[in-house]
């Protein structure tokens, strides 16, 4: 791409399809419109509006770096410092994990599991996606966040502002920011990918998400190990614990459930891809 040439946005868009694809990235087209998006501050319907408009110096060179990250495969997400989830918008940072749209299932099954739900509790809040959208949805309840780093937090209670909520945040590891309190749902979508599987990720995860925020341990499982048996003391009477789990994980954390004897039989929830994704069980009470 020469500033020679006349680059028009439509010659721009076919060009840029064309380099991020031999880059090995997925959905290219996409992805150079909303770069393009960002050089130039139109959306995406502004760019079909002004398909023969040539780009000005400016913006061919604002767009030029742009190119030059994405192919370096920095996520998208960093690139434009935001992402979408759960119809909502948060800001992004390497210090978080990126949210995913197959953790929007763990928040509709929250949702669905409390709906009257007046305290929750979400740990390793990382972005803060998942807190503020259960806060969004659970106008009574009261919203607790942990994240064991403070970059993360920073990030998470400016996405609480930005999105007009009120989260409590507390630093520190698993439950101890809340020794002695209780709460209807607690969630949590924690690192559980094995520690040998991280190098095979995608460049955009391995070297861009926060290794704390993958490495679950030689099998994924270390947090769950942890996390369950010790939630059932801060749940309240049918509370409801809730947990992500990774592709194949769901039989191995129901098990742990189950060996817990603190819990109602678990159930299992799937993404949208049939995955499944969310494993969920009831503090068991004595009738």
């Amino acid at each position: 791409m020469t500033s020679q040439e006349t680059w028009t946005t439509l010659k721009v868009l076919a060009w840029t399809k064309e380099y991020l694809s031999a880059k090995g990235i997925e959905n290219a087209r996409l992805e150079a419109e909303w770069l393009l998006c960002a050089a130039t501050g139109l959306d995406r319907v502004g760019l079909y509006l002004n398909f023969d408009k040539p780009l000005n110096d400016d913006e061919l060179a604002s767009f030029r770096a742009l190119i030059a990250r994405r192919a370096r495969r920095e996520p998208l997400q960093h690139i434009l410092g935001t992402q979408e989830f759960y119809g909502l918008e948060f800001e992004v940072s390497p210090d978080v994990l990126i949210p995913r749209h197959d953790t929007e299932t763990l928040v509709a099954e929250a949702l669905a599991r409390r709906p009257e739900a007046r305290s929750v509790l979400d740990i390793g809040t990382g972005s803060g996606c998942i807190a503020v959208a259960l806060a969004r949805h659970l106008h009574d309840a009261a919203v607790t966040a942990i994240d064991i780093s403070p970059a993360a937090l920073e990030v998470a209670h400016r996405n609480a502002g930005r999105n007009g909520v009120a989260i409590e945040f507390l630093a520190g590891s698993l439950l101890e920011p809340v020794a002695g309190r209780r709460f209807d749902l607690i969630v949590s979508n924690p690192p559980y990918i094995p520690t040998t599987d991280i190098d095979g990720l995608e460049p955009e995860v391995r070297d861009f998400d926060p290794r704390g925020a993958l490495d679950g341990g030689a099998d994924g499982l270390d947090i769950y190990r942890a996390l369950i048996p010790a939630a059932r003391e801060h749940l309240n009477p049918a509370g409801w614990l809730l947990v992500e789990v990774g592709i194949g994980q769901a039989p191995a954390v129901v098990e742990l459930f189950r060996k817990s004897t603190d819990y109602a039989p678990p159930v299992t929830a799937c993404d949208p891809g049939g995955v499944e994704r969310v494993v969920s069980a009831r503090r068991k009470d004595a009738p």
